[in-house]
């Protein structure tokens, strides 16, 4: 049984800033759109919660919204090694559309995804299986890793999906974590499993907004 005083690493997920009124509510996965200033504030914010952790092992998703995200919340200083498995999920076609739009395009694939299969791919993208893969891949790495502390600055998919890997959760229980963008989760890990301590915390935003 996991007990969570016998935690060895820290699992620090932090999603990407936002990427504006335009971009909410619709599917962006492959295409790398920069932050929108709201998302330049949120990733400056960020600043004071990584810059006090020591030592960790930071780790960034290649994708343009995360990779400024990471600069400025580390600073020009910061180090960051970039983990190409850590990218969002390929939405194809359904790249950058609403659900409304998608669900009058193609009304059949969206009945197939909602059962969420495994061998389910989106139409010129990814599939599920495949997705699964990469992140189990990027876990393990994750797990193995020697630091004490590891930070990865990624996407809500990738962030969901690593939550139920590290949980021991099946991929069809990642729609229940919510994870909005500058936002803060954490997993401790003991092995190959974990424990959730900390999930979509944006406190740092509001404050930010105090002092401002």
């Amino acid at each position: 049984m996991f007990s969570g005083e016998r935690v060895t690493k820290r699992l620090i997920l932090v999603r990407h800033g936002d990427l504006g009124e335009g971009y909410r509510g619709r599917y962006v996965g492959r295409t790398d759109l920069p932050l929108a200033a709201e998302g330049r504030r949120q990733a400056a914010a960020l600043a004071g919660k990584l810059g006090r952790i020591e030592g960790a092992r930071i780790l960034c998703s290649p994708l343009l919204r995360a990779r400024e995200t990471a600069r400025i919340a580390l600073g020009e200083e910061g180090v960051f090694a970039i983990d190409d498995d850590l990218r969002e999920i390929d939405f194809g076609r359904w790249e950058t559309m609403s659900f409304a739009q998608i669900a009058a395009a193609d009304p059949a694939a969206v009945e197939r995804w909602a059962a969420l299969p495994e061998d389910f791919t989106f139409p010129g993208g990814e599939s599920i299986d495949a997705f699964r893969g990469r992140i189990a891949a990027a876990a393990g790495r994750i797990a193995a890793d020697p630091a004490g502390t590891v930070i990865a600055v990624t996407h809500g998919g990738v962030i969901r999906l690593l939550i139920c890997h590290f949980l021991g959760l099946g991929h069809r229980r990642y729609l229940l974590f919510d994870v909005r963008p500058g936002s803060i989760s954490e997993i401790g890990i003991e092995g190959e499993r974990g424990i959730l301590t900390r999930l979509n915390d944006r406190c740092h935003l509001f404050n930010s907004l105090m002092e401002g």
